[in-house]
């Protein structure tokens, strides 16, 4: 017989790349990881209005939101102080954190930007109205290749290092990352925290 041949159909030819290209993003991702973690990663930090970050954000992803029947909102002050940051890397993070949102958020569902300052700092902040995640899971979420998934009530998702890149770029750059929700399907939000002052 000749059937040991498997046959490659268009179907299974964009299985294969998308396949090469989760291992192509997952390999980028353990690179960026491990040069932040050896300190071998080039930041350049200047001073960046919050404003404009998130308005930048908004307007990339709020036509993919709206494709997934989800509203993204932008609740930000224009009058926010500068923060010090590298403008590249805070774009990652975002993207990072806005994608996840929309992972785990159904339909009808909202992702706010937004930003504050608090006491001498500058707060920036991805809510979601999606899965939430358990409290006993919420120390874990940015450990690299944790079961965010499960942490989020699913079984079905994939393991990941979205939230790990996160944490070390926003340490890099001299801020925090924290998550917070109130449990199961009840949200969540990732909450970036920043010196507002520009210093020397």
């Amino acid at each position: 017989l000749e059937n040991d041949e498997v046959t490659l159909t268009p179907q299974r030819i964009e299985i294969i790349k998308t396949e090469i290209e989760h291992l192509r993003r997952l390999v980028g991702d353990l690179t960026t990881l491990s040069q932040v973690e050896a300190g071998g990663l080039e930041i350049q930090l200047n001073p960046v209005q919050p404003y404009w970050l998130l308005e930048r954000t908004y307007q990339a992803y709020q036509p993919i939101a709206a494709r997934q029947g989800i509203e993204l909102r932008l609740d930000v002050s224009t009058g926010l102080p500068a923060i010090r940051v590298d403008e590249g890397r805070m774009q990652q993070v975002l993207k990072n954190l806005v994608e996840n949102a929309l992972r785990y958020t159904p339909k009808n569902g909202v992702i706010q930007l937004g930003a504050v300052e608090d006491d001498g700092k500058v707060q920036i902040s991805v809510r979601d109205s999606g899965a939430g995640i358990e409290p006993d899971d919420l120390p874990y979420v940015f450990d690299r290749f944790y079961r965010a998934d499960k942490a989020r009530g699913s079984n079905a998702g994939k393991m990941g290092l979205g939230l790990a890149i996160c944490k070390a770029l926003v340490t890099a750059m001299g801020g925090k990352i924290a998550a917070q929700s109130a449990g199961k399907d009840q949200g969540a939000v990732m909450i970036l925290t920043f010196d507002s002052g520009l210093g020397a």
